[in-house]
């Protein structure tokens, strides 16, 4: 496949003390099929070796630029950093934690291109702490629409790959918005806006099931969904009757995960 210029991604890969994990997520990146990329690297503030880590990387493969903050400010504030400073026309986001598939780049590049999608999601395979894999998929519609995505946000935020001006557009940013679910408001905004979102029912992405992850508040969580619904305008009744296909879906993913 023909990579020309104006189809160059930028990677973007905030890490807080992720020093267990980050040169394999950083590898599974280098390492795909589609090489017309760039790797943003953000350090926010880690107290381990991540740093140091991303530092020794950057300096073996140009493709790496690695950005420290000078304190720390969280995942989104951090990831809107690095987009500002990616020169690539596409953005892929990869949590510190996850992996990609070596074909995964490829595969959305491909689907993008026939479908002239403006943004492309894929399903997700689950890793244990240690990598083990597990054996449950989220599986992906080919499509989706605003309406399927209210009920259940099947958009992993590592698997997407996504406009960078759309998503500067459609992601909040100001300090009012810092209790919803800002991935999943950007997704149902660039949906509600008309733009086309299209999927790959493969497991192209690796998320990493911690301790953290299976035991975490999952009272906060809903509430975060909740402001994430009257975000983007939901009236309460709406509101409420998405959360009933919210709590259900949680179970059902959770359980299957905890298998």
């Amino acid at each position: 496949m023909e990579q020309e210029r104006t189809h160059l991604i930028s990677v973007i890969i905030p890490a807080y003390n992720a020093e267990k994990t980050i040169e394999e997520a950083v590898n599974s990146v280098l390492s795909q099929s589609y090489d017309n990329l760039e790797v943003i690297v953000v350090d926010d503030c880690s107290t381990d070796r991540t740093k140091q880590i991303i530092e020794e990387m950057a300096g073996k493969d140009p493709r790496i630029k690695c950005i420290s903050n000078e304190t720390n400010i969280g995942v989104l504030k951090t990831r809107l950093a690095a987009v500002h400073e990616a020169f690539g026309k596409w953005i892929a986001f990869l949590d510190s934690d996850d992996i990609w598939e070596k074909d995964k780049l490829e595969k959305q590049v491909k689907l993008q291109e026939e479908t002239a999608s403006h943004l492309v999601y894929t399903g997700t395979g689950y890793i244990g702490k240690t990598g083990n894999p597990l054996s449950w998929v989220l599986h992906v519609p080919k499509e989706v629409t605003y309406r399927k995505l209210l009920k259940q946000n099947v958009i992993s935020n590592s698997s997407v790959l996504v406009m960078k001006d759309i998503y500067l557009h459609y992601t909040p940013v100001s300090e009012d918005d810092k209790d919803l679910h800002e991935d999943f408001a950007c997704w149902l905004s660039i949906l509600k806006n008309g733009f086309k979102v299209c999927g790959i029912d493969e497991p192209l992405v690796k998320y990493r099931v911690s301790s953290d992850s299976m035991t975490g508040n999952k009272f906060h969580a809903a509430v975060l969904n909740w402001r994430t619904y009257r975000f983007i305008g939901l009236n309460i009744f709406q509101a409420a009757f998405y959360m009933i296909f919210y709590t259900i879906n949680g179970i059902i993913k959770y359980n299957h995960i905890r298998k």
